[in-house]
Protein backbone atom coordinates (compact mmCIF):
# COMPACT_ATOMS: atom_id res chain seq x y z
CA UNK A 1 0.00 0.00 0.00
CA UNK A 2 1.10 3.50 -0.74
CA UNK A 3 1.64 5.80 2.31
CA UNK A 4 0.68 9.00 0.63
CA UNK A 5 -2.89 10.65 0.08
CA UNK A 6 -4.12 11.33 -2.89
CA UNK A 7 -6.38 13.69 -4.37
CA UNK A 8 -7.42 12.10 -7.94
CA UNK A 9 -6.32 8.96 -9.95
CA UNK A 10 -5.08 9.81 -13.27
CA UNK A 11 -5.29 6.92 -15.81
CA UNK A 12 -3.80 6.61 -19.45
CA UNK A 13 -6.09 4.28 -21.51
CA UNK A 14 -4.13 1.99 -23.72
CA UNK A 15 -2.23 -0.64 -22.39
CA UNK A 16 -3.61 0.71 -19.07
CA UNK A 17 -7.37 0.21 -19.54
CA UNK A 18 -7.82 -1.67 -22.94
CA UNK A 19 -6.33 -3.38 -25.07
CA UNK A 20 -7.76 -1.96 -28.87
CA UNK A 21 -5.23 -3.43 -31.60
CA UNK A 22 -7.32 -5.79 -32.96
CA UNK A 23 -10.36 -3.83 -33.55
CA UNK A 24 -8.24 -0.55 -34.80
CA UNK A 25 -6.12 -2.98 -37.25
CA UNK A 26 -9.56 -3.72 -38.89
CA UNK A 27 -10.64 -0.86 -38.94
CA UNK A 28 -7.93 1.11 -40.68
CA UNK A 29 -7.14 -1.70 -42.96
CA UNK A 30 -10.63 -1.11 -44.34
CA UNK A 31 -9.86 2.59 -44.81
CA UNK A 32 -6.69 1.65 -46.22
CA UNK A 33 -8.19 -0.71 -48.91
CA UNK A 34 -9.91 2.69 -50.71
CA UNK A 35 -6.06 4.09 -50.54
CA UNK A 36 -4.04 1.71 -53.10
CA UNK A 37 -1.89 4.59 -53.76
CA UNK A 38 -0.58 4.25 -50.04
CA UNK A 39 2.41 2.18 -50.52
CA UNK A 40 2.48 0.19 -47.25
CA UNK A 41 1.69 -3.57 -46.56
CA UNK A 42 -1.83 -4.46 -44.36
CA UNK A 43 -1.59 -3.26 -40.95
CA UNK A 44 -1.02 -6.15 -38.19
CA UNK A 45 -1.06 -5.59 -34.69
CA UNK A 46 2.94 -5.87 -34.09
CA UNK A 47 2.61 -2.28 -36.35
CA UNK A 48 1.19 -1.31 -33.31
CA UNK A 49 3.53 -2.31 -30.75
CA UNK A 50 5.99 0.25 -31.25
CA UNK A 51 3.37 3.30 -31.60
CA UNK A 52 1.41 2.76 -28.18
CA UNK A 53 1.50 5.94 -25.83
CA UNK A 54 2.53 7.99 -29.52
CA UNK A 55 0.66 10.90 -30.15
CA UNK A 56 -1.76 10.19 -33.52
CA UNK A 57 0.89 12.08 -36.33
CA UNK A 58 4.13 10.20 -34.70
CA UNK A 59 2.22 7.10 -35.49
CA UNK A 60 1.64 8.59 -38.81
CA UNK A 61 5.11 9.13 -39.47
CA UNK A 62 5.90 5.84 -38.26
CA UNK A 63 3.41 3.71 -40.26
CA UNK A 64 3.75 5.34 -43.72
CA UNK A 65 6.94 7.16 -43.31
CA UNK A 66 7.02 7.50 -47.35
CA UNK A 67 4.41 9.80 -47.68
CA UNK A 68 4.58 13.82 -47.33
CA UNK A 69 3.83 14.75 -43.72
CA UNK A 70 0.62 16.57 -45.38
CA UNK A 71 -0.92 13.62 -46.23
CA UNK A 72 -0.10 11.34 -43.71
CA UNK A 73 -1.52 13.57 -40.97
CA UNK A 74 -4.81 13.83 -43.33
CA UNK A 75 -4.51 9.69 -43.73
CA UNK A 76 -4.46 9.60 -39.95
CA UNK A 77 -7.67 11.90 -39.51
CA UNK A 78 -9.24 9.94 -41.83
CA UNK A 79 -8.19 6.55 -39.70
CA UNK A 80 -8.95 8.21 -36.46
CA UNK A 81 -12.46 9.71 -37.40
CA UNK A 82 -13.37 5.86 -38.64
CA UNK A 83 -12.09 4.45 -35.85
CA UNK A 84 -14.06 6.23 -33.23
CA UNK A 85 -17.11 5.01 -35.14
CA UNK A 86 -15.49 1.10 -35.08
CA UNK A 87 -14.39 0.92 -31.46
CA UNK A 88 -17.59 2.90 -29.82
CA UNK A 89 -19.42 -0.22 -31.74
CA UNK A 90 -17.34 -2.84 -31.15
CA UNK A 91 -15.47 -1.94 -28.11
CA UNK A 92 -11.70 -3.51 -26.97
CA UNK A 93 -10.60 -6.01 -24.62
CA UNK A 94 -11.26 -4.65 -21.14
CA UNK A 95 -8.77 -5.59 -18.61
CA UNK A 96 -9.99 -8.17 -16.22
CA UNK A 97 -11.99 -6.60 -13.21
CA UNK A 98 -11.57 -3.05 -15.03
CA UNK A 99 -15.06 -2.07 -14.07
CA UNK A 100 -15.51 -3.70 -10.21
CA UNK A 101 -12.02 -1.92 -9.42
CA UNK A 102 -13.39 1.17 -10.66
CA UNK A 103 -16.02 1.46 -8.69
CA UNK A 104 -13.91 0.23 -5.68
CA UNK A 105 -11.67 2.75 -6.42
CA UNK A 106 -14.33 5.90 -7.21
CA UNK A 107 -15.39 5.46 -3.62
CA UNK A 108 -12.49 7.15 -2.51
CA UNK A 109 -11.01 9.00 -5.09
CA UNK A 110 -12.12 10.95 -8.24
CA UNK A 111 -11.08 9.34 -11.34
CA UNK A 112 -9.59 11.14 -14.67
CA UNK A 113 -8.08 10.14 -18.01
CA UNK A 114 -5.50 11.74 -20.26
CA UNK A 115 -4.18 10.07 -23.21
CA UNK A 116 -2.12 10.79 -26.44
CA UNK A 117 -5.16 9.62 -28.54
CA UNK A 118 -7.29 11.41 -31.31
CA UNK A 119 -10.39 13.45 -30.07
CA UNK A 120 -13.53 10.90 -29.36
CA UNK A 121 -11.31 7.98 -28.97
CA UNK A 122 -11.71 7.84 -24.92
CA UNK A 123 -15.61 8.51 -25.37
CA UNK A 124 -15.53 5.61 -27.91
CA UNK A 125 -14.06 3.55 -24.63
CA UNK A 126 -16.76 5.17 -21.97
CA UNK A 127 -19.80 4.77 -25.26
CA UNK A 128 -18.55 0.72 -25.96
CA UNK A 129 -18.59 -0.49 -22.50
CA UNK A 130 -20.69 1.95 -20.23
CA UNK A 131 -17.73 3.21 -18.14
CA UNK A 132 -18.89 6.99 -18.48
CA UNK A 133 -20.25 6.76 -14.71
CA UNK A 134 -17.15 6.19 -13.57
CA UNK A 135 -14.79 9.39 -14.21
CA UNK A 136 -14.99 13.06 -13.74
CA UNK A 137 -13.16 14.55 -17.04
CA UNK A 138 -11.08 13.57 -19.33
CA UNK A 139 -8.56 15.24 -21.75
CA UNK A 140 -6.07 13.99 -25.11
CA UNK A 141 -3.78 15.12 -27.69
CA UNK A 142 -6.58 15.88 -30.32
CA UNK A 143 -8.03 18.58 -27.95
CA UNK A 144 -4.95 20.00 -26.60
CA UNK A 145 -2.59 19.07 -29.12
CA UNK A 146 0.14 19.33 -26.71
CA UNK A 147 2.54 16.32 -24.37
CA UNK A 148 0.70 14.62 -22.02
CA UNK A 149 2.54 16.08 -19.36
CA UNK A 150 0.92 19.82 -21.02
CA UNK A 151 -2.15 17.66 -21.39
CA UNK A 152 -2.11 16.76 -17.61
CA UNK A 153 -1.50 19.99 -15.96
CA UNK A 154 -4.64 21.15 -17.95
CA UNK A 155 -6.66 18.62 -16.48
CA UNK A 156 -5.70 18.91 -13.03
CA UNK A 157 -5.86 22.50 -13.48
CA UNK A 158 -9.07 22.27 -14.87
CA UNK A 159 -10.19 20.14 -11.46
CA UNK A 160 -8.43 22.14 -8.94
CA UNK A 161 -6.27 18.75 -8.61
CA UNK A 162 -3.23 19.36 -6.11
CA UNK A 163 -1.66 15.64 -5.81
CA UNK A 164 -3.11 13.29 -7.93
CA UNK A 165 -1.03 9.93 -8.98
CA UNK A 166 -1.14 8.63 -13.05
CA UNK A 167 -1.41 5.63 -14.08
CA UNK A 168 0.16 4.26 -17.24
CA UNK A 169 2.20 1.34 -18.92
CA UNK A 170 4.86 3.33 -20.95
CA UNK A 171 7.96 5.49 -20.42
CA UNK A 172 6.41 8.23 -21.21
CA UNK A 173 3.66 8.06 -18.82
CA UNK A 174 6.16 8.39 -16.91
CA UNK A 175 7.42 11.27 -18.49
CA UNK A 176 4.17 13.01 -18.58
CA UNK A 177 3.43 12.44 -14.55
CA UNK A 178 7.18 13.49 -14.04
CA UNK A 179 6.73 16.40 -16.50
CA UNK A 180 3.45 17.43 -14.43
CA UNK A 181 4.71 17.14 -10.61
CA UNK A 182 3.03 13.99 -9.69
CA UNK A 183 3.79 10.53 -8.73
CA UNK A 184 3.41 7.36 -11.34
CA UNK A 185 2.35 3.90 -10.84
CA UNK A 186 3.40 1.49 -13.83
CA UNK A 187 0.79 -1.11 -15.19
CA UNK A 188 3.42 -3.93 -15.40
CA UNK A 189 0.92 -5.51 -17.56
CA UNK A 190 0.98 -3.22 -20.53
CA UNK A 191 2.63 -2.54 -23.57
CA UNK A 192 5.84 -0.50 -22.08
CA UNK A 193 8.68 -0.43 -20.14
CA UNK A 194 9.71 1.50 -17.59
CA UNK A 195 12.75 1.76 -15.09
CA UNK A 196 12.10 0.83 -11.68
CA UNK A 197 13.25 4.82 -10.16
CA UNK A 198 10.48 6.32 -12.07
CA UNK A 199 7.46 4.91 -10.10
CA UNK A 200 6.61 4.60 -6.78
CA UNK A 201 4.74 1.36 -7.10
CA UNK A 202 4.19 -1.28 -9.62
CA UNK A 203 0.99 -3.30 -10.95
CA UNK A 204 1.34 -6.50 -13.07
CA UNK A 205 -3.19 -6.40 -12.81
CA UNK A 206 -5.44 -3.92 -12.92
CA UNK A 207 -7.49 -4.80 -10.04
CA UNK A 208 -3.89 -4.83 -7.92
CA UNK A 209 -4.29 -0.97 -7.80
CA UNK A 210 -6.90 -1.78 -4.66
CA UNK A 211 -3.96 -3.31 -2.57
CA UNK A 212 -1.57 -0.32 -2.99
CA UNK A 213 -4.73 2.64 -3.31
CA UNK A 214 -7.02 1.83 -0.66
Amino acid sequence: MIDKMYDGIIFDLDGTMWDTRKPICEAWNIILEKHPQIQRDTIVENDLNACMGLPMYDIAARLFPDEKEEVRNALMDELCAFENDYLAERGGILYPELADTLYALGRKYSLYIVSNCQDGYIESFLTAHLMSDFFKDTECWGRTFLSKGESNRILMERNNLKNPVYVGDTEGDARSAKDAGIDFIYAAYGFGEVSEDRYVAAVDSFSELKCILL
